[in-house]
This record gives structure tokens, C-alpha cells and sequence, in this order.
């Protein structure tokens, strides 16, 4: 796609690649304007079932590069971070936050490092598959910051609030057996590119149909109270229901044979 950000496909997986392997991944204006234009060209791409989002070389991403950080304050300056540039987000926002609103599951494969607006693009993902050896920081603090990259709105729903707190205030670098442990990750293994392309290839043998509402769904009625979240569950149902891939996906079953979805 650009020399920053490489989209590959197989099938009905794509790859997004974060690609400064010299830099760790480090992101500077360029990488964070083509992840948000990567996610936006996803966005209409019927064809694409599921998504694995990494980084090349050994690192997913380090973080903010701190040679571009006269660039984004200037922007920050001109622009403003109140700004909205994108829908209920700024740019910065925007690059992670995109994933989270793809209609596709999105998993995260990451080794290495992922390091503060790492750290909050890896949560944009539905699913996080880490190295054992990979280390998290939300590191804003080290540089006099706070989380600005969609943090606040994802970090919430995976960690207690202390927990937040404490890794937030002192921005300690931790392991990936803790990030487990908090909700940061959802599993660990020795090649987590395998491991999310392989679950990415499960995901899309599935109905999209099924898969897009089951996305819609969980993200929705999260902040939902119960009877809102129950009407939406059955609103979600009725709409699946006796439609061409519902139906595909039973007979498949009942016949005992690979179904053939439609997109």
C-alpha cells in the first residue's frame, strides 16, 4: 500500500503490516496517516473476512519515534487535538480506533515490543496473540503524556482500574505472561503470526454474515444496560435468520461438507 503499511492477501484474509522494521515500527506522521488509510480501504472490502494486524521485523511497535515528535506537535499545534478529523476521533485516535470499528474480526500478532501508541493499536484488535518473550509499556508517562491514541476508551474494558493506574502512572514495562494475565492479551505463542493467521483462517470459514453481526454485537452492548443489550441481541438474530448464509452454514452441517458463504 505505501512504504509504511503493506496489505497482503490470502483468500479471505488480510495482512496489515506495519512496515518500518528499522525503526521497530516506530511511528512517525507517515506510518499513522497509512494505518488509518489502510483501515478505511478494509472498511468496504467485502471480500475480506478476517484481518491480522503486525508488525515486520522483530517488533510490532515501539511506539512514538521520538525523531518525528517536532512533526506531530507542530501538527498537534496547527490542528488542535480537539480536532475531530475522523468521525468522533483525531488522526492520532483514528489509527487505532479504526480496527475497532472494521466491521472484520481484526487479531493482533505481536512480538517484540508494544510500546505506548503500540500498545493502544494492538488493543484495536478483537483478538491479541502475543510472543511469550514480547514486553508492553504504556509509556505515555515517561514523556510527560497521557494514553491519547484511543486508550482511555479501550484500555478500561480489559484491566481494573488499578491496574490501570499503576501502569499508567509509572510506565513500567511489563511481560507478556502479566499481560495475559490483566486482559492485555488474549494468548500467548512462539510464532504469533502463525497462530492469529491460522485463527484468522478458521474465523473466515465462517458465516460473515454471523461474524460481522457477532462483532457489531459484543461492541455495542458493552456499554449497553441489559434490556437495550437483550432487544439488540434479538434485533441481530432476526436479521441472520433464514437468510442465504444462515442457511448454507445448516445445510453444511446437516450435510456434513465445507460450507459456501457468499459475501
Amino acid at each position: 500500500m505505501t512504504d509504511r503499511v503493506a496489505i497482503s492477501r490470502d483468500g479471505p484474509v488480510a495482512t496489515v503490516t506495519l512496515n518500518r522494521p528499522d525503526k521497530l515500527n516506530a511511528l512517525d506522521l507517515p506510518l499513522i496517516e497509512a494505518l488509518v488509510a489502510a483501515g478505511e480501504e478494509l472498511k468496504s472490502a467485502r471480500e475480506v473476512r478476517a484481518i491480522v494486524l503486525t508488525g515486520a521485523g522483530s517488533s510490532f511497535c515501539a511506539g512514538l519515534d521520538t525523531a518525528a515528535m517536532p512533526t506531530i506537535a507542530k501538527l498537534a499545534r496547527e490542528a488542535g487535538f480537539m480536532t475531530r478529523t475522523h468521525g468522533r476521533a483525531n488522526l492520532f485516535q483514528a489509527a487505532t480506533m479504526v480496527w475497532t470499528e472494521l466491521p472484520q474480526p481484526v487479531i493482533a500478532a505481536v512480538s517484540g515490543h508494544a510500546f505506548g501508541g503500540g500498545f493502544q493499536i494492538m488493543l484495536g484488535a478483537d483478538i491479541r496473540i502475543a510472543h511469550p518473550e514480547a514486553r508492553f509499556s504504556i509509556m505515555e508517562g515517561r514523556w510527560g503524556i497521557v494514553p491519547d491514541m484511543g486508550g482511555m476508551v479501550l484500555i478500561p474494558r480489559l484491566a481494573r482500574a488499578d491496574v490501570i493506574r499503576r501502569l499508567t502512572y509509572s510506565a513500567e514495562v511489563f511481560g507478556a505472561e502479566a499481560a495475559e494475565r490483566w486482559g492485555f492479551v488474549t494468548e500467548l505463542a512462539d510464532d504469533p503470526l502463525a497462530r492469529a493467521t491460522a485463527l484468522a483462517e478458521e474465523i473466515a470459514a465462517r458465516s460473515p454474515d454471523a461474524v460481522r453481526a457477532a462483532k457489531r454485537l459484543i461492541t455495542e452492548t458493552a456499554l449497553m444496560d441489559p434490556a437495550a443489550a437483550l432487544l439488540a441481541e434479538s434485533a441481530a438474530q432476526e436479521a441472520l435468520v433464514g437468510q442465504p448464509n444462515q442457511i448454507e452454514a445448516v445445510m453444511a452441517g446437516i450435510q456434513k461438507r465445507a460450507p459456501k458463504f457468499t459475501d
